[in-house]
């Protein structure tokens, strides 16, 4: 079980990041803490994809810094980065499953390329059964990608953003193109999976719903369910929304402050 600190998990300062001449993210800073869920919502090409990837060490910023588990990695390289990004789980967009490897491979395959801490191979295997049970995938083992539905596809996804039981989540739009019902199961596995853990949980989403159902509900082991949280409860101030807009920060706080919120918007999230 993570525990928590007063040291953020990620934090940025003042990045500026531009592609040619435009800014795709303009003096953005901010930070979260360890065990905290961090909502990030947008329109689409508001740059929340490319904060997610800046975060990882994928882009790197013109200006400012970025710290994950309080290092500067603004100007590591790849081989620096190796070592930090084992600790991070990531769910890509569409789930990013490799289509020639199983399942099975696919959820390995964070586990058998961390070269500080090779794992035996029967361990490998443990780590991959346990992440799929998780998910209730544990019979796709042998399957490829291109057998499973686009809502299993994800859940694989999640199974393979897990299984190295990472300290930092981050989601990259986790119910695009879903169906209601799938994308509850999601957001429920989510969920789940932070409570479990208390896992320090980044979503990015254009849907509020997803953020509304992280904030509102807690997973209950003995039940299996998700049910409401008590109004002021830890768990709900653990629960931080930000919205950018054109690479701009342009709210940032909980979810009461956001339904309050007048900027037109921010109110077409909530009405969608």
């Amino acid at each position: 079980m993570v525990g928590h600190s007063s040291e953020p998990v990620l934090r940025f300062e003042h990045v500026w990041l531009y592609f040619e001449d435009k800014p795709a993210l303009e003096d953005v800073s901010f930070e979260i803490l360890e065990g905290e869920t961090r909502i990030i919502m947008g329109a689409s090409g508001s740059g929340k994809t490319v904060l997610l990837k800046t975060a990882l060490g994928l882009l790197k910023p013109d200006s400012g810094r970025v710290f994950v588990f309080g290092q500067d990695i603004t100007r590591l390289n790849e081989s620096e980065l190796f070592d930090i990004r084992a600790r991070i789980g990531v769910l890509f967009q569409e789930g990013g499953l490799f289509d020639s490897l199983t399942v099975e491979e696919n959820v390995a395959y964070p586990l058998v390329n961390q070269k500080a801490a090779p794992r035996p191979l029967e361990d490998v295997r443990e780590r991959v059964e346990e992440a799929l049970r998780f998910v209730e995938l544990e019979q796709t083992m042998d399957k490829l990608p291109s057998e499973l539905s686009g809502g299993m596809r994800r859940r694989v996804g999640i199974a393979r953003a897990i299984a190295s039981k990472p300290a930092l989540l981050l989601y990259d739009s986790p119910t695009a193109g879903l169906d209601p019902i799938t994308a509850y199961t999601i957001v429920t596995l989510i969920i789940k999976e932070r409570d479990t853990r208390k896992a320090t949980t980044v979503v990015v989403t254009h849907r509020y719903q997803d953020g509304a159902w992280m904030a509102n509900f807690r997973y209950n082991p003995e039940s299996g369910c998700l049910e409401p949280l008590r109004n002021g409860s830890s768990t709900e101030r653990r629960t931080r929304l930000m919205v950018l807009r054109e690479g701009r920060i342009v709210f940032e706080g909980e979810r009461c402050e956001f339904e309050a919120a007048r900027d037109p918007y921010l109110v077409k999230f909530i009405k969608r």
